[in-house]
């Protein structure tokens, strides 16, 4: 092979310097791995060192020697070219150099896959793309896979993870905190790689909700990506900024705002445009577009901890088959980018209108859309439930069947500006199911908990909007 894509003595050099300086392996370690180098024993090298550095034992001429016959894996004359090659001060620029060819020979061996896939086996274009981005995101981001993850590996990862825990507090939560400490106790919070479902019925909220997830995870100092099929930018900012500064949303829509609404509107402005907040609103969104823009997203901002795609089900396909296939695909395929990218992805979804004729419309898994794959693929599926909005549904029915029969209906069921909402864990694949009850503010477009609503709020008389505005709200 090209010395463009192979340097040997640099390889040797670096194992060289390893056994005759092993404070140095650290430093090393943390920019190789094994596949890095070119000469598969000399691959096996740099794997016993690792073996050796875990448990504690000397990285030297005779352990590793040791070690390498034990696994069948040390040649003499290979040994000893390392061993009389003088070891290097500074390693650093010689790792950037196996670095920099083994990354080349990771893109040519790519050439060759693109070639098979798109010739030979002949698979759609847009299967050859995502392919190459996968790939090339693997690449950039030195993320090599292996088909099997070793006991020792496996342990040592699992211990660190109950340290990291306990430096926590023992607080419960393993992923990015929900705000919420009902829903806290239920989920431990969103994990890495898992894909979770929040459904709702039109107006229960669930927009508004995922946002309150999202600003949290942004007082977190974590970045968010937003997917928002639905509704541009702009609209999700106004929703965001109204929780944030207690200031009603229709009052922010219209600008009807006092000098102290200013003040804190202001401020909130200020912090918000200094987070790592990212939107992509484009309407027409496909599941290969959406991977592609998130990979790249991901790769320039290693803060994103958490993705939102609002919503689901009008996400696009591949095109060319049933519905209930391409909400198959984009499940699996949501799922799979979120192991990739290691970050919980959170999809809001439509839940059928059938559930609307049963006496407790508490939702229920077979009530989302499509829900077979949904079902399948989700780590975790959440509702949200206000009874007082079919109350309100209720009443106004009555209220238009009695003007029809000429008679007078006067209903005693008032608006609230507060309305108590249940936030249902219907499937959680590693923990307990339940209901988490939290509190709607909806002039704010905020859940808080019960008993947790800020002390700053007044609120307005209920008829406040109706009086001095003509807009009307867009569904919740």
């Amino acid at each position: 092979m090209s010395n463009q894509l192979q340097n040997l003595n640099i390889e040797r050099a670096v194992l060289s310097s390893i056994i005759f300086e092993p404070s140095v392996y650290e430093d090393i370690a943390a920019a190789l791995k094994p596949g890095d180098f070119y000469l598969p024993d000399h691959q096996a090298i740099f794997k016993a060192m690792a073996e050796l550095n875990t448990e504690g034992s000397p990285i030297d001429e005779e352990f590793l020697k040791n070690r390498l016959v034990k696994e069948n894996a040390f040649k003499e004359d290979v040994f000893s070219e390392i061993l009389v090659t003088n070891p290097i001060t500074n390693t650093a620029a010689y790792v950037d150099e196996i670095k920099e060819k083994a990354i080349k020979r990771e893109l040519v061996q790519l050439t060759t896959e693109i070639k098979s896939v798109a010739v030979e086996q002949d698979l759609p274009s847009e299967d050859v793309l995502d392919l190459v981005q996968k790939k090339l995101y693997e690449i950039s981001l030195d993320s090599a896979t292996k088909e099997f993850r070793e006991s020792m590996e496996m342990v040592k990862s699992t211990i660190e993870h109950i340290h990291e825990m306990k430096k926590r507090g023992n607080s419960g939560v393993v992923g990015v905190d929900t705000g919420y400490g009902e829903l806290n106790d239920l989920t431990a919070g969103f994990g890495e790689g898992d894909l979770i479902i929040i459904a709702a019925r039109p107006a229960m909220g669930k927009t508004a909700f995922t946002l309150n997830l999202a600003q949290k995870a942004l007082d977190d100092a974590r970045g968010v990506a937003v997917f928002s099929l639905e509704m541009p930018a702009e609209q999700l900012m106004l929703r965001m900024l109204a929780a944030k500064t207690s200031i009603p949303l229709q009052k922010l829509r219209v600008g009807d705002l006092d000098d102290d609404q200013w003040s804190r509107l202001t401020a909130a402005s200020d912090e918000m445009s200094r987070q790592q907040l990212f939107v992509d609103d484009d309407g027409m969104l496909n599941i290969h577009q959406l991977r592609s823009k998130l990979r790249k997203l991901k790769s320039q901002h290693q803060d994103i901890s958490l993705c939102i795609i609002d919503y689901l089900q009008l996400m696009n396909g591949s095109g060319g088959k049933d519905r209930h296939l391409e909400v198959s695909e984009i499940s699996r395929g949501l799922k799979l980018l979120a192991r990739e990218l290691n970050i919980p992805i959170i999809a809001l979804s439509q839940l059928n209108r059938g559930l609307e004729s049963r006496n407790d419309k508490r939702p229920m898994l077979s009530d989302i859309r499509e829900s077979g794959s949904i079902e399948q693929d989700a780590d975790m599926i959440m509702f949200v439930y206000r009874d007082d909005v079919y109350r309100m549904r209720e009443e106004a029915e009555k209220e238009k069947r009695a003007k029809a029969e000429g008679q007078e209906y006067k209903s005693d069921f008032k608006e609230k500006v507060e309305e108590e909402t249940e936030i249902i864990v219907g499937k959680n694949r590693n923990g307990p199911i339940g209901v988490a009850h939290l509190i709607f503010q909806k002039m704010f477009t905020r859940f808080v908990e019960k008993g947790n609503v800020p002390v700053e709020i007044v609120y307005e008389s209920a008829e406040y909007d109706a009086a001095h505005s003509n807009v009307t709200l867009p569904p919740i």
